[in-house]
């Protein structure tokens, strides 16, 4: 058996990446999957590889920041699928105006906080219920191993990302008793086409992943995993998948 057969999923950021990635790894494995993406072209494509790997699909336009949006999506995506029983937060990212606290343009501060943190706040916010009406669930946050070891030059987004690790493990005791498990993963170096835009062969993370950097399937599998109930004794996990950097 497939392992989210019957499972009613909400991925956002699901148009490239990681989230493009779980969304089509997901629909292979038997779930319902909702794509919340900003761009309509990538969502719009996202759909179609959901579609192709034999998933039921539903594809949202969404901004993550932005309240109405996200609670508008999340309950369009319980009704269409009848209920929900996962949400991966996976939205985000860091841009190459990030660096230190001294230098970060202030906007930019606030828009990796808006995306990266309160984005993940309000998928949870506005996801819990409908978790709770199915009897539990999974949550499935995106925090870095930015949060997790000192790194240097994108103090916003260590910041942001932070503050998704703290929030899960929060969660993860408040929503047991409802039967919700709440986990975060924390990505290394993962070669998207954003981050390989960005990469340099200075990075420290880069030098210190012993087994070199990951690609997105490599995460979608933990997530996977972390959504499926193979874990279901598992909560309040930080689970990196970072080829060995946050270890030295």
């Amino acid at each position: 058996m497939a392992r989210l057969t019957g499972k009613r999923v909400v991925i956002t950021g699901a148009g490239v990446g990681i989230g493009r990635a779980a969304a089509e790894l997901f629909a292979a494995e038997g779930a319902s999957v909702a794509i919340l993406e900003i761009s309509a072209e990538q969502g719009a494509a996202a759909l179609d590889a959901v579609q192709s790997a034999g998933g039921e699909g539903l594809f949202v336009e969404t901004d993550v920041a932005d309240p109405e949006a996200m609670q508008s999506a999340i309950d369009h995506a319980a009704a269409t699928f009848g209920g929900l029983d996962v949400v991966y937060n996976n939205a985000g990212g860091a841009t190459a105006r990030d660096g230190s606290v001294t230098e970060v343009p202030l906007d930019e501060f606030w828009r990796t906080v808006g995306v990266d943190l309160f984005g993940t706040f309000l998928g949870c916010r506005f996801a819990v219920p409908h978790l709770k009406a199915a009897g539990g669930g999974a949550i499935v946050n995106t925090t870095s191993i930015r949060a997790m070891t000192g790194t240097l030059g994108a103090d916003a987004y260590t910041s942001a990302k932070g503050g998704v690790l703290t929030l899960t493990k929060a969660l993860a005791l408040e929503l047991a008793p409802d039967n919700i498990r709440v986990n975060a993963i924390a990505p290394g170096v993962v070669l998207s086409a954003r981050v390989k835009g960005m990469l340099s062969e200075g990075d420290r993370i880069l030098q210190k992943s012993v087994l070199g950097p990951s690609d997105p399937i490599d995460v979608a599998w933990l997530a996977l995993y972390l959504a499926s109930d193979e874990s279901r004794r598992v909560t309040g996990a930080i689970m990196p998948v970072d080829s060995g950097a946050s270890a030295n």
